[in-house]
Formats: structure tokens, C-alpha cells, sequence
């Protein structure tokens, strides 16, 4: 069955399925000097887990016509990034979590100084991929401007920022103005990313096209993180992978916190309407993309 014909859940899958693929191909074997630390990267990094991003790269890929071999590369530096991010905000410095997607975070099935650097290699790998992989186009042009977005989104503007608002948050009544400004740094601007990096690699994008993906890779990236404050508070950890309510005992602000549950669930919804109205000037082949966005508020995990 092609791509284009499966269902939503089917077009993911077989996303999942190829990202994975590559990403196995790609890491270090485990077997490989130094092994503890090369055993650490892959359980962080082929550990169960949805693949939001690579799924959004290949989706936006599909709607401009870039062939998902072009994008191998390219999905699996986002999804590296996501890895190392996750492995560092589960640090007892950081989130101090002991459970993500239902096993031991890394620091605890390891150890912290291994989970630190398992983490840091983990990112520049992701680096080191957009400017060698052989699936990207051969033009320097195009793998400086997806190391520039995806450099972009883990820094201070993007992941890394957003991590010192939400730490420096704990305790603290926030604006919504302010959780949506932390929202879409931690967690929207990779998001934005995975959508933007696919359109550097497409030949003859005109600006409208571009920018309404922009728009629609800000405006879910928004309403994802919106969701997850709302599985934090009324998602089943069988299917989260993570304790329920953890945001609160931390003293976390978040979305629901602030707003209410009925708001913040308008307001996700709102968003991912958002996305799909970007897409208006967009044929079938943007298909994938509205269909992600769609599913996007009613997930449960």
C-alpha cells in the first residue's frame, strides 16, 4: 500500500517505522568503544516513542513533493535533537523524572554523568548528519539553512530558552501570554523546525507556500504542547508512558493551571484550526499535514 493511500495511522506508522530505520543505521553500535556510553545514546534514542517530528519532516515533504529519501538525514537530526533534550529535562538538575514513555529515564537506567553525555553526543550527531548524510542534496546552500533552523530551535530562542522560563517559573502564577511565549520555545519551535527544514530541502518554494507552513508549524507546535499540559492532568499514564499530575507537584505553570481545563482545550483546538487554514492555498498533497492536525487535539498520548 502507498503512502498516500493508507490512513493517517498508517502514513504515521510507516514514518515511524522509516525514521527508525535510519536512526538505527545511524548510531553508534552499542558493541562500539565507548560502550556504556554508545549503549545510553540508543536506548534514548530507539526507546518507544511517536516520532512527532520526523513524522511532520516526511508530511511536509509529502505536500511539496520532496521524496522521503531526500529526508532521512534530515528526520532523524530532529528527531536526535528531541532525544538529547529529553534526556537533559529529565536530569534531577532539571525535571528530576524517573519515568518517561513508560520505562527508567536514562539517567536512572544509567547514571547522570552518562545521561549528560549520551545527551551532548546525541545533539552534535544530529549536527554532523545535516552536513554529511548522503541522502541530502548536495547543495551547501540547503544544509546550512537546515542547520541554521534546526541550530535556531535549540537555542536560547527555542528549546533551551524555553527550559530557563519553565524552571524559572516553578512557583510562580504566570500570564498566558507567558506559558504560550515558554509553549512555543521548549516545545514549538522544533515542531516549527521539522516543518521549515523539509521546505529547505524543496527546489522552487515560492515565499507564500513558505510562509504558510511557517504559520502552520508555529501554530501546532503551540497547540501539541497545549495538549500535553492537558494529558498531564487527565491523560492514563498506561498510555502517556508518564505519572499523572507531575506538573502540579512540581509547582509547574501550565496551561490548564492558568486557564482551565474547557479554555486550554479551546485553545489547542483553535490552533490546529489554525494550521489547517494555513494550508488553503495547498491541493490533496498537503493531505498528511491537515490530517496531523486534526488528530492533534483528540490524542491520549
Amino acid at each position: 500500500m502507498s503512502v498516500q493511500a493508507a490512513s493517517a495511522t498508517s502514513w504515521q506508522s510507516h514514518y515511524r517505522v522509516r525514521v527508525e530505520g535510519v536512526l538505527e543505521r545511524i548510531l553508534p553500535a552499542w558493541s562500539a568503544s565507548p560502550t556504556r556510553l554508545h549503549e545510553a545514546m540508543r536506548y534514548a534514542a530507539l526507546g518507544p516513542g511517536k516520532r512527532v517530528r520526523p513524522v511532520l519532516v516526511y508530511a511536509t515533504g509529502a505536500a511539496l513533493g520532496v521524496p522521503p529519501a531526500v529526508l532521512d538525514g534530515p528526520a532523524a537530526a530532529v528527531e536526535l535533537i528531541h532525544a538529547y533534550s529529553l534526556v537533559h529535562d529529565d536530569l534531577p538538575a532539571m525535571d528530576d523524572d524517573d519515568l518517561r514513555r513508560g520505562r527508567a529515564t536514562t539517567h536512572r537506567a544509567f547514571d547522570e554523568a552518562t545521561a549528560i553525555l549520551a545527551g551532548d553526543a546525541l545533539q552534535v550527531l544530529a549536527f554532523e548528519i545535516l552536513a554529511e548524510h548522503g541522502s541530502l542534496a548536495a547543495e551547501p546552500e540547503r544544509r546550512l539553512e537546515m542547520i541554521r533552523l534546526l541550530a535556531q530551535a535549540s537555542g536560547t530562542g527555542g528549546m533551551a530558552g524555553g527550559q530557563a522560563l519553565d524552571l524559572a517559573a516553578v512557583g510562580r502564577i504566570l500570564e498566558r501570554e507567558q506559558i504560550e511565549e515558554m509553549h512555543a520555545r521548549k516545545t514549538g519551535a522544533l515542531i516549527r523546525a521539522s516543518v521549515m527544514i523539509a521546505c529547505a530541502a524543496a527546489s522552487a518554494l515560492s515565499q507564500p507556500r513558505k510562509q504558510a507552513l511557517d504559520r502552520y508549524g508555529t501554530v501546532v507546535g503551540l497547540s501539541f504542547q497545549i495538549v500535553d499540559d492537558l494529558l498531564d492532568v487527565l491523560g492514563d499514564p498506561a498510555l502517556t508512558g508518564k505519572n499523572s499530575g507531575a506538573d502540579a507537584l512540581r509547582g509547574k505553570p501550565t496551561y490548564p493551571a492558568i486557564a482551565g481545563i474547557a479554555a486550554a482545550r479551546r485553545r489547542a483546538a483553535e490552533l490546529a484550526r489554525s494550521g489547517i487554514e494555513a494550508l488553503a492555498g495547498f491541493g490533496p498533497e498537503a493531505g498528511q499535514l491537515r490530517e496531523f492536525a486534526a488528530e492533534l487535539v483528540e490524542r491520549s498520548s
